[in-house]
């Protein structure tokens, strides 16, 4: 029998494998080479640049940049550079790619209202909104009794950084003798202003608003507001309603009604009407789950009533 004379397969399959290796380590041969021609940069800090900024930067060295992530932090400006790989002062060969994560700036949560809660309560409704308790002072007050806040700073509902300090102003009760607050005559008769200014020796200004739909005389703002310290040079300023032809006995009034959400504990209600004149306040008190408040308002034109429970606006609704 003759030998044969043509090559196996086998041998074919190995002569292949043979000249991809010889290929592929020629390829990497030359690529390394190229790479290892390049020269090498160092890192620059990019933390807190813009990404502009940080483009500026590693472009005249020619190394790339491409974002990651964001993360929230309040320490780091909104859409800048909080974090980078590799880490400044790393050196590398142009060409190389910085990865970057970007800052959303603080995480915003909204204030709750605390106006009208009792310190101790305003303080832990802070901390479940996740904020925290301020600078605490203290104001006279003819409305609210003492240890209830009065005024807070931000407002209620404003946007704030989680975290944020929420300072506030109670109440320190009735003021001492010699001491004169301004008192609350929104929607009340002129009439009872005035005796109450003659007998404090006050003098005051009014102006009449003859659009008004409230019956003449009925006050429908004041400066200063109610609670402000006055003395004897403070101007009192008050804007009556001027309409003609109805007293505040005959003026037409309507029922507002609302019932309290069913619960395990009493909540702390506060009700205020918002119109052309202002804010006056309703009603203020703590309640018992499902219980009922009905209230007599004057009707008005482009009234809203803002119903508040435990310092959250729960409800908002045209009179």
């Amino acid at each position: 029998m003759e030998p044969r004379t043509g090559v196996r397969p086998w041998e074919m399959a190995v002569a292949g494998l043979a000249l991809a290796v010889f290929a592929y380590a020629m390829i990497q041969w030359g690529l390394e080479g190229v790479i290892h021609h390049r020269k090498t940069q160092v890192v620059p800090d990019l933390r807190g640049r813009s990404l502009s900024a940080a483009l500026e930067m590693l472009s005249p060295i020619n190394l790339g940049l491409r974002k990651e992530a964001s993360e929230f932090d309040g320490s780091v400006p909104i859409a800048s550079v909080l974090r980078q790989d590799p880490p400044s002062g790393t050196v590398v060969r142009e060409g190389k790619i910085v990865k970057v994560v970007l800052s959303q700036g603080g995480e915003t949560v909204l204030a709750p209202g605390v106006v009208g809660l009792p310190l101790r309560n305003a303080e832990m409704l802070l901390r479940q909104s996740q904020l925290l308790l301020g600078e605490v002072s203290e104001a006279y007050s003819l409305r609210h009794d003492k240890g209830v806040v009065l005024s807070q700073d931000p407002k209620g509902e404003a946007s704030v950084e989680r975290s944020s300090l929420v300072s506030v102003v109670v109440s320190a009760g009735p003021p001492p003798a010699g001491v004169v607050l301004m008192p609350d005559f929104l929607r009340k008769n002129v009439a009872e202003a005035q005796a109450w200014a003659a007998g404090a020796g006050i003098a005051v200004r009014e102006t009449k608003d003859p659009t008004s739909l409230f019956p003449y005389g009925v006050i429908l703002s004041q400066t200063p507001p109610p609670d402000a310290v006055l003395s004897a040079e403070t101007a009192v300023s008050l804007v009556i309603s001027g309409r003609a032809g109805k007293s505040p006995q005959g003026q037409a009034a309507k029922t507002f009604h609302y019932e309290i959400p069913q619960g395990s504990s009493e909540s702390l209600v506060r009700i205020v009407v918002v119109d052309q004149y202002g804010e006056r306040e309703l009603f203020n008190g703590l309640r018992k789950p499902g219980s009922k408040i009905d209230l007599q308002v004057q009707e008005t034109g482009g009234a809203r009533a803002r119903i508040f429970v435990n310092g959250i606006l729960v409800e908002e609704r045209d009179l």
